[in-house]
């Protein structure tokens, strides 16, 4: 692990409980916890950091499962991407076993875990856009076996933190029973990091329909204007098709949601035009919320 930089890491602390974990990192504030290392060990091998301490989450078997919970299932933070891409796990929420399937080769998602990715909150994160769909909860592992809970959205905001001596333990997901679905455009053939990537879910109790796009800022957007919007064409006791012409409305409604054009000059002028690049990215994100739409309907 330390083969560029040999000094990275003085302790290494190895817990086989989550309240084990939290007294590790309680009893050295500076060592850095790790499951499977795909972010971590990049940045420490770059020199970008040099932890006093790791404490490895790898062998605390309670965060790598999951189970029903009062409608809810209640996944661990060590599943890996592999794991949550298995038929099982796709049966229970499929757009989080897509965005699974879709996080790099192999070696990647063999090795990357959901509580990871959350922590990391690289803007990229598959998985990040269809939590923030979905509205999943995080329940957090503190001192003297605190539980806490917030909504993943407040953490990848920065609208609440990990205190010291926390770890994310379990990510609390609603099982909706209905269809949902995860697309993204990468930059290249093959597994690849998204330019763009979509997320959207059916809430057929609620009437309504949730969508978050990724990849495009620091954090999962969601377009709830247009989520209200497209809702309300949906004939939820009946058949739930829509014309295509109401998908790609929706499609282009989502994309300059998320990349707005450029506010106009004080002096009244015409803005200036958005990039190519930027034109680009919101053709790709329309494309994506459009044809996630149809699929969920479909």
């Amino acid at each position: 692990m330390t083969t560029h930089a040999p000094h990275a890491a003085q302790t290494v602390t190895l817990p086989v409980s989550l309240d084990e974990a939290v007294a590790a990192l309680a009893a050295m504030p500076a060592a850095v916890p790790v499951a499977g290392g795909t972010d971590l060990m990049a940045a420490v091998n770059s020199g970008l950091l040099r932890p006093a301490g790791l404490v490895g989450l790898g062998r605390i078997s309670e965060i790598r499962g999951w189970q029903y919970q009062d409608g809810h299932a209640l996944l661990g933070a060590g599943l890996t991407h592999a794991r949550m891409g298995r038929p099982d796990f796709a049966a229970l929420i499929p757009a989080l076993a897509a965005a699974a399937r879709a996080a790099g080769p192999p070696q990647i998602r063999n090795a990357g875990t959901l509580g990871g990715n959350i922590v990391s909150s690289a803007p990229t994160g598959d998985p990040l856009p269809v939590l923030a769909a979905l509205e999943a909860t995080l329940i957090i592992a503190g001192p003297e076996g605190a539980r806490r809970e917030i909504p993943v959205s407040h953490l990848l905001a920065g609208r609440e933190m990990l205190r010291p001596s926390e770890i994310v333990g379990y990510v609390r997901v609603p099982l909706l029973h209905a269809p949902q679905t995860f697309l993204k455009a990468t930059g290249r053939t093959g597994p690849g990091r998204a330019t763009a990537s979509v997320a959207l879910v059916l809430d057929p109790a609620r009437r309504g329909v949730r969508c978050a796009v990724g990849a495009v800022a620091p954090m999962p957007l969601r377009p709830l204007e247009a989520e209200r919007w497209v809702a309300g064409l949906i004939d939820w006791d009946g058949d739930r098709t829509l014309a295509p012409e109401a998908c790609t409305a929706f499609g282009e409604y989502v994309a300059a949601a998320c990349i707005p054009d450029p506010p106009p000059a004080q002096d009244g002028t015409e803005p200036p035009a958005l990039p190519p690049g930027v034109l680009h990215l919101r053709r790709t994100v329309a494309a994506l919320a459009r044809r996630a739409l149809g699929r969920a309907l479909g």
